[in-house]
């Protein structure tokens, strides 16, 4: 049976793909941490549950409108308003089935073959693989520990060409933490006004989980707002990942033809998922804060110990729940018989000495790093440095 080009062209999500590996030595009975997935390690709050379970009693079981529930696209656009200063109304929102599904609508909605996307690295490890599914071309903007992993206004302008259609970006960033300032999106959107058939991708789903400030949006700019579509969710600073419901804020002719697109591919998303995020939109953002603090303790906790094991070159991370380390030094190394030539090669040392899992770097577009959530508990994340720790310093 002869599988499809696209299909055969496409990577397997390296996170996807190291949780699964976890999981089959951990049915051999070894003892994994896993440090891979981005997936909070709380329990959704009882306030959006309990919003779900009367969703539930009240009889929500029908199709739901494409675009989402007015209810929610309301919710959607006060939170907007209150968190991001930003009037979208009705006919700009699309709520749809995780934030990774409103990415590909807009991939799918606006790149033609040949397109270029410009993808600041390190990248989440979707983007490059779902421009690629849209027949879009991924241009890579290396970024390092040097600089914070941020992309300059000089790097921007260099990278863009006369087939440049879009630039992604995720602030607070995954994998690397990193969070824009206002002055700094500022400087890249005085790039940006220069070329006008520039469309910019704002991907925020890490938005509250910001240690250094207030959080700020490239939309925000007048000049920029036509041009920008921002994409959010609830899965990472509402801790849930498996109800599934991502949204977008649009120019309203994006928001149509991504309306349009997913009418044809999932339809509207779920219908006791869509109740409950409406409770979790309305709720002020401080009912969410314990998780925002819990994890700055476990950055700490990660960083203080991470400090101390040689070879690891690291700048703190300003929101998410991640840190990416530059592990380059142990390049060319042999180490308890695994000859470490890449970062995939280091985090499969990791896998199998230490029994920790992470993330290459190579899947983020940073070849020189690899990826740590410390979605974690704290007993959890000293035991993995303590682990790594040893099997590093055992170097041959």
């Amino acid at each position: 049976m002869q599988l499809s080009d696209r299909i055969n062209k496409m990577a397997t999500s390296q996170t996807l793909a190291m949780a699964a590996k976890s999981r089959e030595l951990r049915d051999e009975g070894k003892d994994i941490i896993g440090l891979s997935l981005g997936e909070p390690d709380f329990n959704t709050p009882d306030f959006i549950k309990e919003a779900a379970v009367k969703a539930i009693n009240e009889n929500y079981n029908s199709y739901t409108p494409v675009d989402g529930y007015v209810e929610l696209k309301d919710a959607i656009i006060t939170k907007f308003k209150r968190d991001n200063h930003l009037a979208y109304d009705r006919s700009q929102i699309v709520v749809s089935t995780g934030a990774k599904q409103s990415l590909a609508n807009v991939a799918m909605v606006m790149l033609n073959p040949g397109d270029e996307v410009i993808l600041p690295c390190p990248y989440w490890v979707s983007y490059a693989e779902i421009v690629k599914l849209a027949e879009g071309v991924p241009v890579e903007i290396r970024t390092g520990v040097e600089s914070d992993f941020k992309m300059t206004p000089k790097q921007l302008e260099a990278a863009i060409t006369p087939k440049t259609k879009m630039i992604w970006y995720s602030s607070p960033s995954n994998p690397s933490g990193m969070v824009y300032s206002k002055e700094e999106l500022r400087a890249l959107a005085d790039v940006l006004i220069k070329y006008p058939g520039i469309t910019v991708v704002s991907d925020e789903i890490y938005e509250h989980i910001n240690f250094v400030g207030k959080h700020a949006s490239m939309a925000e700019f007048e000049d920029m707002y036509d041009r920008v579509i921002t994409v959010n969710g609830v899965s990472k600073a509402f801790a849930m990942t498996g109800w599934r419901i991502g949204y977008i804020g649009a120019p309203t002719a994006i928001a149509r033809a991504c309306n349009k697109f997913q009418g044809q591919i999932t339809s509207g998303a779920n219908c006791i998922a869509q109740r409950a995020v409406i409770t979790a939109l309305e709720a002020p953002v401080s009912k969410i804060q314990y998780m925002v603090d819990k994890f700055k303790e476990r950055r700490k906790l990660i960083i203080d110990l991470m400090t101390d094991i040689e070879g690891f070159k690291i700048t703190e991370p300003e929101g998410a729940f991640y840190v990416f380390p530059d592990i380059s030094y142990f390049f060319g190394k042999t180490i308890k018989g695994h000859k470490i030539n890449d970062a995939t090669d280091f985090s499969m040392f990791l896998l199998e000495e230490a029994l920790v899992a992470t993330v290459t770097g190579d899947a983020f577009g940073s070849p020189d790093c690899i990826r740590f959530s410390y979605a974690a508990s704290e007993a959890q994340i000293e035991e993995a440095m303590k682990r790594i720790k040893k099997a590093v310093s055992e170097e041959k």
